[in-house]
């Protein structure tokens, strides 16, 4: 039976992620287990459009500031669960392809459960899931729990 220890839940800051945060926190507060959040920003900030060009200090500049904007939005989302305060939280702000730095994170803190949100839908987008879970899904090395 599977009792994990360390819990990594990716968020996107959707409704969705949300409800994936707090079902691995009800996991984590079940188990003891340490919970891991990870938000990931994908693409980069594009230096020109059309005619008009940004320096490279404006694009580091306006990196940054997504990258602390980020930061504070994920403190911020943790800070109002209360399941919060009964176990250890970290969280991460990472940069890159969404699925490859969630894996990284994953094998990096040595996590044994990751708990992603997959997009419920209707019609036929409720039988396809995202293609970052799907990713994941498909390239962990521990088990991964789909929510919706």
């Amino acid at each position: 039976m599977l009792k994990p220890t360390k819990i990594l839940v990716p968020t996107d800051f959707s409704e969705f992620s949300d409800k994936a945060l707090r079902q691995g926190l009800d996991i984590a507060v079940q188990y003891n287990a340490e919970l891991y959040a990870v938000h990931v920003i994908s693409g980069e900030v594009t230096q020109c459009v059309d005619d008009y060009c940004l320096a490279f200090e404006q694009v580091k500049a306006l990196e940054d500031q997504m990258y602390v904007a980020a930061q504070e939005k994920l403190r911020q989302e943790l800070e109002r669960l209360p399941q919060t305060k009964q176990v250890k939280v970290s969280s991460d702000v990472r940069r890159g392809v969404s699925y490859e730095e969630i894996l990284k994170e994953a094998e990096e803190k040595g996590v044994d459960l990751i708990v992603i949100a997959s997009l419920g839908r209707t019609g036929l987008a409720k039988y396809l899931i995202g293609s970052v879970a799907r990713n994941v899904l498909k390239r962990a090395k521990c088990p991964v729990l789909l929510t919706k």
